[in-house]
């Protein structure tokens, strides 16, 4: 009966007070609505660039050679450190820590030619296992490169979304053959359309891949640019790092710890970096909307100690037909509750609405730059505990108030 008779008050003060009954379901509405746009921006901003960080590829490292900055058994510093394709084959058997390797034989500006269309492009001769590393995904139809294409040294190459198009246009790539330094080259596959916001020598979907052993025959190269490692799941790319150092160190004879000797990029450095800057970002714009829902409670206990000095008589009259104390303070609390769940729906449904639309706007590149936004559970669940603490707390002082009046006091005032 009590939750009845708190809903038909609740209504009757929404009737005679509509601007303040609004204005104090705007604050409740406006913190909700807050909160669910901001932990779901935080959200899809997150998910958006952690995944164009994995674009480059995930938990791999990249090693270039460098130069001894140290002494070493006798061997001065300064000495120049040369890789070569048998360090990647040695670091693949004897190393417990990598999972793949692969190395890069790089070129730029090379010219690519199909019909009329002529351009420039930087070309890179890589294992098969780099397709994997680097996320470099062929579109429906095409593969990357094989054991097979690198046992024969064929004259194929894997290439980049953006450099298909440029070349071909809206015509099929795979199974057409292109002059690549004035040398025929069969296309075997095109990379599929990723997000990736970071590179070390230009952007996958304009580049040139194909076999290492091809790449060797062609140019004649003895030493690698560079070499790419992925660590094992059960080991920290750390660990495979020190490994790498430690084994091609014993080869070349250089100390292990010489970071010097051998450049690296650690792309899990700048993962977990990146993970953990955002899971800050988010908590702070959280943060934000639940101080503006805490303000909204303010102004939700004010407004209530308000309707606490308009209903004095009533509450004396009430407590002088014999009501309790508890149930003034019940209908307190509850009518507090009422405004707050009220203003926290409208505001939960308002973002809800919100996050909704933004996926139909005709913008083709917002979802990688905010990615996509979506309401999740947990903000419902936080949402939900927040109001009931907030309408709890702005409800029970006025309420304790209005519980605690004379009943001759009371109706003495009015």
């Amino acid at each position: 009966m009590l939750p009845f008779i708190t809903f038909k008050q609740f209504l009757n003060d929404l009737r005679r007070q509509k601007l303040r009954s609004a204005l104090t379901m705007f604050g409740i509405f406006w913190g909700s609505c807050a909160i669910v746009l901001l932990f779901a921006f935080g959200q899809g901003l997150t998910e958006a660039q952690l995944t164009s960080q994995k674009g480059m590829g995930d938990n791999i490292a990249i090693f270039w050679p460098g130069v001894t900055s140290q002494e070493f058994k006798g061997l001065s510093k300064g000495r120049r450190i040369r890789l070569t394709e048998e360090d990647c084959e040695l670091l693949k058997k004897s190393s417990v820590t990598v999972s793949r390797i692969s190395p890069e034989y790089r070129r730029h500006s090379i010219p690519l030619k199909y019909g009329k269309n002529n351009t420039l492009r930087n070309i890179i001769g890589v294992w098969p296992e780099f397709g994997i590393m680097r996320n470099l995904i062929p579109e429906f139809g095409s593969r990357f490169i094989n054991q097979r294409d690198m046992a024969e040294r064929r004259r194929v190459i894997f290439i980049g979304n953006i450099l298909k198009t440029d070349l071909f246009g809206a015509e099929e790539a795979v199974g057409q053959t292109v002059l690549l330094n004035g040398t025929p080259f069969t296309v075997i596959g095109v990379m599929k359309e990723k997000v990736q916001n970071s590179s070390y020598g230009g952007r996958d979907s304009r580049t040139v891949f194909m076999p290492a052993s091809t790449f060797r025959s062609m140019w004649g190269h003895r030493y690698i640019n560079n070499f790419v490692i992925q660590a094992r799941p059960e080991y920290s790319m750390l660990q495979a790092r020190r490994e790498v150092y430690e084994t091609l160190g014993a080869k070349y004879r250089f100390d292990p710890e010489d970071r010097e000797a051998l450049g690296v990029w650690d792309t899990s450095r700048g993962f977990e970096f990146l993970k953990n800057f955002f899971a800050a970002f988010q908590a702070f714009l959280v943060g934000i909307g639940v101080s503006t829902l805490i303000t909204g409670g303010i102004g939700v206990s004010n407004i209530m100690n308000v309707v606490l000095e308009e209903r004095t008589k009533e509450i004396g009259i009430k407590m002088a037909l014999g009501a309790r104390k508890s149930y003034i303070l019940t209908q307190f609390i509850l009518e507090t509750l009422l405004i707050t769940g009220v203003g926290g729906f409208l505001g939960f449904l308002f973002a809800w609405a919100v996050v909704s639309v933004i996926p139909l706007l005709p913008f083709p590149d917002l979802e990688q730059m905010i990615g996509t936004p979506r309401v999740s559970l947990l903000s419902g669940i936080m949402i939900t505990a927040l109001l009931g603490v907030i309408g709890f707390f702005a409800g029970i002082f006025p309420a304790r108030r209005a519980a605690n009046l004379q009943p001759v006091r009371a109706l003495k005032l009015f």
